[in-house]
Order: C-alpha cells, then structure tokens, then sequence
C-alpha cells in the first residue's frame, strides 16, 4: 500500500461492505412464543431505546418482568432483554458458534472494519483474540503504567486552583492523549495534531450516519460525505503510522500496543495493515470516551461526598491503589457508559426458559444489572465499598460484558483510571457543581451537564 489511492479504495469497500445494506441479512423472525413487549410502532421503540434508555429499561421491566422484547427497525428484528443474573452467565457461557456478538454490533461495521474483535465471530474472533492478548496482558499492562501516569500527570498540571470546568472534556482530552501515545504509539508531534480532531469525528459519528450508509447515495452528501472524508483521512494516517512503524530500527524494543500487535503471532499468522488499522480503530472508539466517561462521573460523585474525598486523597499519598479501583467500579456500576450486552443467535437457542429461534437478538441489560436492589442493596447510592475486599455476585456487574467474549481492555481501562485518579487527588481537591444526570450521546451515555466540577490545590 504505497499511495493514497490505495488507501481511498481501501476505505470505500469497507464504507460498502460494512454498511447496513452491504452485510448478511438474517431470516425473519417468528416472534410466537418471544417475551412480551410493547406494541408501539417499530420506529417509536427503536427511538426509545436508542435516546430514551435510562427511562425505557426500568419501565419495561416494571411493565412486562425480568424478560421483555422489543422490535427494532429496520424491518421490526426482535431484541430479548434479560434481567437476571443467571440469565446473563447462560448467554455469556453460550457456544460462540450460536451467539454470535459480531452480527449484534454490525452498526459499527463502517468504522471499525470487518477485522474489528467486536466484529468477528467464531474461529475469526478466536485467532484476532489470541494475537490481542499479549498486549493486554499483566506484563504489558505495567509496561504502559509510568507513560500513562506521565500523560495525567500533565493534564492536571494545565488545571488552576478555583477553576470550574466540565470534567468530561478534560477526561476525554486525557483518554484520547493516551490512546494515541500508549496505544497507537504516535510521538510525533505534527502527526498527532493531525491525527487529534480526525479522531474525535470518528468518536463522535452518530447512530443516524452509520444507519444511512445502507444508502449508497447518502455518502456524497452531507454529513455523510463529510464522515466518508473524515474516515478517509484518519486511514491515511493511521496507514501511514503503520506502515512506517514496521519498518522502525527499534521496534522490538518499543512498549505501545501498535508495536506489540505488530510482532504479534507467528511469520505464518500476523495481522495485516488492514487488520491492525481495524483493531487500533476499535480499541479506539471502546476505549476512549467510555474510561473518560467513567472517570468524570467518579470525580463528581467523589467531589459530592467531602468524607470519601479525604480517604482518596489519603489513598493516592500513601498508593491504596484498591480504593480508587473501587471508585471507579463504583462509577461504572451507578452510571454505566453502555447499555446491554448483546449476541445473536445463528441457530433456535433456549434462554432464560424462553425457546427462541435463529435471528433473534438476546442480552443483559447492563442497566438494570446494576440497578436491582438484590443485585446490589440501595442501588441508588454511590458506596465503593461494594468493591473493597469482595466483588458483587458473579454477574451483577458486567460494564465489560463477559464470556470468552468479555472486553480484552478491561485490565487496560482499570489500570488507566486509577493512575488518573491518583494522579488527580495527589494534587487537587474536587466538590461537584450542580446536580447532574446521564444522557444518550451516539451509543454511549455522558454526563448531561459534563459533571462539572470545581478543584482546589492541596
């Protein structure tokens, strides 16, 4: 791959292959013998779903119990949300052949790539698994700790004594600096200014885009040009960073997951220019706004209770990593970043008691998850205690999902938020400003107001 040519054809076959109109259709579904459900028109429930989520899951489990279904469009394809915790180890621990996660995430199909861990499944997802691991792996994990202390150490040196600022900003300013330093290895400052603001269009493409790339048409106006052209240029980059990062004399000594992925595997069975392009973009968009998003919510409920603020301050001077950990459990726990867990189904499965055929779409809401109170006593508060010396019971708190299909860059995203938060209340005390609540941004949920806050040197 040598000219930029190559990289725009390589770019608009995935634009094409990947959208909703260019991926495998499934049969349709019987929905005899589904969960009940609303009969709201398809379009009001997928809306509702999508922008409305926080009130739409307790509603239906309060209207319909632990299971209910909803249809979404296009075509009125049924989604089967579990509630229970022994129903969501029985989808986890499914045969990988059957519950497929790849087809459930296929929205993301243009962006990511069809490489994409997300993405694949069955034998594919195993092999893309395997050369993954060692990057995320305990060793490779405390490689990466001292260049992310060093990247939060200098984002809270740019803060001021009395300032008041929305800490998502700030938090998504920190996750994307290490994103591209520790995970896509750019030290090169020009190359990083380049690659800063494409990034951020991809991370904030929306659900709507993404949904018209079924029309070919679409993408020569618009937004949808403008996300093709955006996509264009961020592979241009991202090639070019690749491509210049094999031929690199210190390599095998480099510690950045880019150049771990690359030595990833045997002569035989190593990821490809595409496939690392696909699985850098992806570690992107499910690393970066989601620890950002957490970190911010775990400042401003830290920053809401003074007597848990003096114990974390105590905890970063005497490096009681377990209590920050907890806090930012805590914070993926009260506030979850991402909805449900979800997988469809390739052959007639039985869950939770129901017998469901192929094509149907099952999972846990993460939600109500964290929200039943025999999951987890007065659900409402923020207690970090949960976390401290003990774990809530198995399957009650799954933010990463689980199964062999779990989230490889769970240790990367624990590891991150600690030293951030370290980092933070070494130097600064935080109180919250305002009352704040979570909204639906694209596919994740933010602080509606940023959970502001407000810092005071130490």
């Amino acid at each position: 791959m040598s000219t930029l040519d190559d990289v725009s054809r390589l770019t608009s076959e995935r634009l094409r292959r990947m959208s909703p109109g260019g991926q495998q259709k499934l049969p349709p579904v019987d929905l005899t013998g589904l969960p009940p459900g609303p009969r709201w028109p398809v379009l009001v429930q997928t809306s509702a779903l999508l922008r409305f989520r926080h009130w739409f899951h307790p509603y239906l489990m309060r209207t319909y119990g632990d299971a209910f279904t909803i249809r979404l469009a296009p075509g009125g394809r049924p989604l089967v949300i579990f509630t229970r915790p022994e129903v969501a180890k029985e989808i986890f621990a499914g045969d990988p052949e059957v519950f497929h996660a790849g087809k459930a995430n296929g929205i993301l199909g243009p962006i990511m790539g069809e490489h994409s861990l997300l993405l694949q499944d069955s034998s594919e997802h195993k092999r893309a698994r395997k050369l993954l691991m060692p990057a995320f792996n305990g060793h490779a994990l405390r490689g990466y700790q001292a260049l992310v202390t060093e990247v939060a150490a200098a984002e809270v040196a740019t803060w001021r004594s009395g300032e008041e600022f929305r800490s998502l900003d700030r938090m998504n300013r920190l996750t994307l600096e290490v994103i591209l330093r520790v995970v896509f290895g750019v030290t090169d400052q020009r190359r990083l200014a380049e690659l800063r603001p494409r990034v951020n269009k991809t991370v904030n493409v929306s659900p709507a885009i993404l949904l018209g790339w079924a029309y070919p048409k679409l993408l020569k106006v618009g937004p949808w040009k403008a996300t093709a052209d955006n996509q264009l240029e961020l592979d241009r980059l991202m090639y070019a960073e690749i491509r210049e990062r094999r031929r690199s004399p210190d390599l095998e000594e480099r510690t950045d997951v880019l150049s771990r992925l690359i030595l990833a595997g045997e002569d035989g069975d190593r990821l490809d220019d595409t496939e690392l392009r696909d699985q850098l973009v992806t570690l992107l968009l499910a690393g970066h706004e989601t620890t950002a998003t957490a970190l911010a919510w775990a400042l401003y409920e830290v920053g809401r209770d003074p007597e848990l603020l003096a114990r974390c301050r105590q905890a970063a001077d005497e490096g009681d990593d377990e209590l920050l950990d907890a806090v930012l459990k805590e914070s993926m726990r009260l506030h979850p970043v991402i909805p449900m867990v979800v997988r469809t189904l390739m052959e007639p499965a039985t869950v939770g008691g129901y017998h469901l055929p192929r094509g149907t779409t099952v999972g846990p809401s993460i939600i109500l998850a964290h929200q039943r109170g025999d999951n987890h006593p007065d659900p409402g508060a923020f207690r970090p205690e949960r976390f401290l010396g003990q774990n809530p019971p198995t399957n009650t708190w799954i933010p990463f999902g689980g199964g062999v299909r779990r989230c490889i860059g769970a240790g990367f995203a624990a590891m991150e938020g600690v030293a951030v938060l370290r980092e933070v209340f070494a130097s600064y005390d935080v109180t919250a400003v305002g009352d704040d609540e979570p909204k639906v941004r694209n596919i994740t949920s933010v602080p509606r107001r940023g959970a502001r806050i407000r810092v005071s040197a130490r």
